[in-house]
């Protein structure tokens, strides 16, 4: 049995898919499987895979009729062997020792889920702009409200038993399903801990799902439904304020007009002006590059937000 299963959820993926592959087959550990979910494709995505996966027989790949990622990840975690589950965006890369550091957090039995720091990269110019901030140790549930720590799914390993006991994603959501997911765990019990490694590039684009900041915003409302009902006003008003900072500093990065930065930034920080503006550069420097943002010609706006 492998170690590690990664689950590769794939929609009209032809692009990307292949370099996606090879960044897993480029991993310093090298026992692992993977398990494309083809999302109902309609272009060549399916066929990119079979051809892969004829050269490679650690690759094995499912077609499903289109029934959104949530659905294509449960799916792929059905069919897992490993005792790992990493899941893993068709237009995402990993760096070559993304896996030797999660089995390295794992080694610690208490651990039930690990996750590491991300590079984001222009999808158009393949340049970096970007790094996660630094968050290492376990994640306590305030730490989930906010901004997600995860980033993206691409970051995510969890065991297998502890996926099968939150019962996987919620098949509802397009948006937020991470956060929805990592909220339940923690709130649940599950020790989710930050590895101080890069683990991955993720791509920005401003046409994919996280492009759509005021429905990620819908989504992480849905997300904290659960555990809403048990936290104070103020706590929610403050991780509020700091979701939506987070989203103002997403817009900046993706070429969003200045305008919709602005908007997200001042409806954070009349939410909560002390969580905003909590943390130097994450509060005063958000709020300051929002303001100006506006005035900006869009070149240069990428190139001092990116």
């Amino acid at each position: 049995m492998p170690t590690i299963s990664v689950i590769l959820p794939c929609h009209n993926s032809q692009a990307t898919v292949a370099r996606t592959i090879a960044s897993v087959q480029a991993q310093s550990f090298a026992d692992w499987e993977m398990i494309c979910v083809d999302d109902g494709s309609t272009d060549e995505t399916p066929r990119v895979l079979y051809a892969l996966a004829e050269r490679d027989t650690r690759l094995r790949v499912i077609v499903q009729p289109n029934a959104g990622p949530s659905r294509a990840r449960n799916v792929g975690a059905a069919e897992a062997k490993g005792a790992i589950l990493a899941f893993l965006d068709a237009d995402d890369l990993w760096l070559p020792d993304k896996l030797a550091s999660v089995v390295a957090g794992f080694g610690d039995c208490r651990t039930d889920a690990v996750f590491g720091q991300v590079a984001f990269f222009d999808g158009e110019t393949g340049l970096d702009h970007a790094v996660s901030a630094a968050r290492s140790g376990p994640l306590g549930l305030e730490d989930c409200l906010g901004q997600n720590p995860l980033c993206t799914l691409s970051n995510l390993s969890v065991r297998q038993d502890i996926f099968a006991r939150t019962g996987g994603f919620d098949e509802s959501l397009r948006h937020a399903e991470d956060l929805a997911w990592l909220i339940g765990a923690v709130a649940g019990g599950a020790r989710v801990v930050g590895r101080p490694e890069l683990h991955l590039r993720y791509r920005t684009s401003r046409d994919g799902l996280s492009a759509d900041l005021d429905a990620m915003h819908s989504g992480w409302r849905k997300a904290i439904a659960g555990v809403e009902a048990h936290l104070s006003r103020g706590v929610l008003r403050r991780a509020e304020a700091r979701h939506l900072r987070y989203l103002s500093r997403r817009a900046l990065r993706t070429g969003k007009p200045g305008s919709t930065a602005l908007r997200l930034a001042l409806r954070g920080l009349f939410k909560a002006p002390g969580a905003f503006l909590t943390d130097r550069h994450r509060g005063v420097a958000t709020l300051a590059a929002c303001l100006i943002a506006p005035v900006l010609p869009e070149t240069l706006r990428l190139r001092a937000f990116s």
